[in-house]
């Protein structure tokens, strides 16, 4: 009788973890298609503020799409967001997240969205592979002296990378990612 029961515990157990897999699976889906629809949707706005740049993403390497959210309260403060990277030769998605961390006297909330060019595929496959670290603050427009673009809106973060930051009020021309780290989402890849 008791072996019976252990029998009909073990293929409940079994069916709960397959459900648990399988519904894991479909959110895991349904996150990435939440943040292919919000890529899509952050591109589009870019364009339709900055209409060059539609023509400077089509022709890099590749792309990453964030929506970022943070927040700071007196000294200390923090963000999180999600994302995507795209290598335009391939078309390979890959999801990524970042994480901010600030520091110093202040306090609101924030939510803006970034668009990463990358002018070759080193720089993508760097930033996809091994993540990346902002440390600073940087300001002003960038050009592409290998393609002649100019970058409009767009401002240089390191070599061959530009960063479109947008926010509620349009296109920012002063991007504050200090304290960021972009990395793979393992969840979603």
């Amino acid at each position: 009788m008791k072996f019976s029961y252990f029998i009909r515990a073990l293929g409940l157990s079994t069916m709960l973890l397959a459900t648990g897999a399988a519904s894991a699976a479909a959110d895991a889906e349904t996150q990435r298609k939440e943040i292919r629809q919000s890529s899509k949707t952050i591109l589009a706005n870019l364009y339709k503020v900055q209409p060059s740049a539609k023509k400077v993403v089509e022709s890099a390497a590749g792309y990453a799409v964030f929506s970022n959210f943070g927040m700071k309260i007196l000294f200390a403060g923090g963000g999180t967001g999600h994302g995507i990277a795209v290598d335009q030769a391939t078309k390979k998605e890959t999801f990524m997240k970042m994480v901010e961390v600030q520091a110093g006297l202040g306090m609101g909330i924030k939510k803006f969205k970034a668009v990463f060019v990358f002018q070759n595929k080193q720089t993508l496959d760097s930033f996809v592979n091994s993540g990346w670290e902002a440390s600073a603050q940087t300001t002003a427009a960038a050009i592409d002296g290998n393609k002649g673009l100019a970058l409009q809106g767009a401002i240089i973060v390191s070599p061959g990378v530009w960063v479109y930051q947008i926010t509620d009020q349009g296109l920012v021309l002063d991007a504050t990612l200090k304290g960021t780290k972009y990395y793979k989402n393992e969840d979603l890849n």
